[in-house]
């Protein structure tokens, strides 16, 4: 045993490597980076690992999350994975926990017991999540990323180093309803078109229309719009007879469920499109699809290509028979996978679409409420495949692999063994250096597809000043939600049972994004937390009104078990928070003009600027102000040079008639 921690030892330390057996470690994530990154703890010496992960192993994970096996598959990620790694060292502890992270039992008390985290995650809102919890409680992050060839490790500390939010992350892209319905021009509509409007539509919950209520509100083209509702309303037909009506042979006289489809959205949907001349004359018309026509090798696509490839005959790219039969046929043990990267003519998405229609109409006939694609799913993935190449025909557009496809719909990255092993090795060193408090020596590293310089280390840069997560307040109280109310806790954190009550400033309240009370709106004040689902794990944003101090965060934590029924339903923090003054930022000085040689004309006239006109006073002013406006959004309107009357009789003093605006 003696020789396994050997050349830690020497590496490490004495001192730090005794820490590490006692130190509590949680790891978020047993995916690519977590699996290296388990196994790199466990073989440094931490003791006491907490594994948490909600994924469950997928084939196609096997290629680079080595500590799963082929009979692994469907299991637990976090099981499988601190089982596997238990192996490597039998002096640790690891405790697995299969479940998201962002459920209310991992509040601030959960976090606050390990001694640092480690992400290792690939979802935006998770890590977000998961950097504001470690804001709250006060815990050493450590965060990261892969992207291909691309990598990034980022130490967070409170106060001390940019939290994970201070630089504002770039939002998914997203389209406008009507290009992916109506006027796509890149393989990306037409397969978003297909997996995240015509599954739904076939396969899915019935839809009420409110995408395109929300798209109408955006302004979006009135005649478009009003077209697809038509369309949606036709699509009822289709869809009860992929539920009700057996599996026919689509060569047969009678319409079977896939032709039926096809129909529907490759040929009428289409004449619809093209009744509206208005919407093509900017652009090239789609080609209605014959579905008849392309299966007996007749249909010709009569129009060149966006990306400048020559139509064919049924749409197939020309290539040499003998590669064509080296790609379709089985004999290499690489066919499987040369098959899936080869290009598709338009037959053959035809086919493909009438077997995948056929089988997902089988999935629902034998008792599957809806379908929903998934990337892992054969079945929608070949009806994403065919669908999305079928409506590329349609408009011109260049047609993807199936393999394409797969990456594109399911917006993978491809992810890359050997990066996560460096990320993982790099996440280690940066909490060895956050364990021995060397902050000085903490790095933002970043792997980069530069072989002169593969490793970029920059020095830790200060929090943000405008941060909306690190540079806020944190506190917890800890309370019965089905007895206390949002003004005890708001009072209580305010501190308005003292005795500068009355000098307590306005405040609006919030829950995430929802709106609890402001000084105009109290209505909510007197209601019980539970009755407003504001109970553990969530917070209450407590935020000035004059934007004068840090906004507070007060994260809902439980009573203790031994707490006594007769006993107060609300502990708060002790001391109570005070919030720093906001830094606010500062006005650009406005540059000194460059003064003019000529000599004035006599006649010019020095313009300055008019004072901001004074209300003036009145004998009786009323105790309360008729007018439902806050002395804060008043003195605001003030600074604007806006004041606020509470009548029209109400008078101005000014030595020029002001503009009036008289609100009814």
């Amino acid at each position: 045993m003696a020789g396994r921690s050997t050349h830690a030892k020497a590496i490490l330390g004495q001192e730090l490597y005794s820490r590490l057996s006692h130190t509590k470690v949680l790891l978020v994530g047993a995916g690519g980076i977590g699996c290296e990154l388990l196994k790199n703890i466990v073989l440094t010496g931490f003791g006491d690992i907490t594994l948490l992960d909600l994924d469950t192993i997928d084939l196609s994970n096997l290629n680079r999350q080595f500590l799963f096996r082929k009979k692994d598959v469907k299991q637990s990620k976090a099981m499988v994975a601190a089982k596997t790694a238990s192996a490597f060292n039998p002096n640790i502890k690891i405790t697995p926990i299969h479940a998201n992270i962002k459920e209310p039992q991992f509040d601030i008390s959960w976090f606050r017991s390990f001694d640092i985290v480690l992400n290792a995650l690939d979802n935006l809102d998770a890590r977000r999540h998961v950097n504001k919890m470690c804001m709250a409680a006060n815990v050493p992050l450590v965060e990261s990323g892969t992207a291909g060839y691309l990598g990034q490790v980022q130490p967070i500390l409170k106060d001390r180093a940019e939290c994970f939010d201070c630089v504002p992350k770039p939002t998914p892209k997203t389209f406008p309803v009507c290009t992916i319905r109506s006027t796509p021009s890149q393989p990306i509509h037409c397969i978003v078109w297909a997996k995240s409007y015509l599954i739904p539509q076939l396969f899915g919950e019935d839809e009420d229309g409110g995408e395109l209520d929300e798209a109408e509100k955006q302004g979006e083209n009135a005649n478009e719009i009003a077209a697809l509702r038509k369309e949606a309303q036709a699509f009822k037909a289709v869809r009860a007879a992929l539920r009700s009506a057996p599996s026919g042979d689509a060569s047969s006289s009678g319409p079977s469920a896939a032709k039926m489809v096809f129909s529907k959205v490759f040929h009428s949907d289409i004449l619809n499109l093209l009744s509206m001349a208005d919407m093509w004359r900017s652009r090239a018309p789609p080609t209605p699809l014959d579905f008849d026509e392309i299966r007996d090798g007749t249909f010709i696509l009569n129009r060149p290509q966006t990306n400048g490839a020559h139509a064919h005959t049924n749409g197939a790219p020309p290539g040499s028979a003998n590669t064509e039969k080296l790609l379709n046929g089985t004999t290499s043990a690489s066919a499987a996978g040369l098959k899936d990267q080869r290009a598709l003519s338009l037959q053959d998405n035809l086919e493909m679409f009438i077997s995948s229609t056929e089988r997902l109409a089988a999935r629902l006939r034998a008792g599957e409420e809806t379908i929903s694609f998934d990337k892992d799913d054969d079945d929608t993935l070949d009806f994403v495949t065919a669908a999305a190449n079928l409506r590329s025909a349609a408009y011109g557009i260049q047609g993807k692999s199936r393999w394409e496809v797969k990456e594109m719909a399911g917006n993978i990255i491809p992810a890359i063994a050997t990066t996560n092993a460096i990320i993982a090795g790099l996440i280690v060193l940066q909490a060895l250096h956050l364990l021995r408090r060397s902050y000085a020596a903490l790095r933002n590293v970043h792997v980069q597809f530069k072989p002169s310089m593969p490793l970029s280390a920059i020095s830790m840069c200060p929090p943000n000043s405008f941060c909306g997560v690190c540079r806020d307040t944190y506190t917890e109280v800890l309370c019965d939600p089905e007895r206390v109310t949002l003004r005890e806790v708001v009072d209580g954190i305010l501190g308005g049972d003292g005795d500068d009550a009355g000098e307590r400033r306005e405040v609006s309240v919030y829950e995430d994004k929802r709106v609890l009370s402001d000084p105009d709106w109290d209505d909510n004040n007197d209601r019980t937390l539970e009755s407003m689902n504001v109970t553990r794990g969530k917070f209450l944003s407590i935020v000035d009104e004059d934007g004068e101090y840090a906004t507070i965060q007060v994260a809902i934590g439980v009573l203790p078990p031994n707490h006594s029924i007769e006993a107060p339903a609300l502990i708060l923090p002790s001391p109570l928070p005070q919030p720093p003054r906001k830094v606010k930022p500062r006005a650009p000085t406005p540059s000194t003009p460059a003064v003019s040689k000529k000599r004035p004309a006599p006649d010019d006239i020095e313009e300055i600027d008019a004072p901001t006109a004074k209300r003036s006073k009145t004998a009786a002013e009323p105790a309360s102000s008729a007018v439902p406006f806050s002395p804060s959004k008043k003195r605001r309107l003030d600074e604007d040079g806006l004041i606020m009357l509470d009548s029209a009789e109400e008078k101005i003093e000014d030595d020029q008639d002001p503009d009036v605006i008289e609100i009814d």
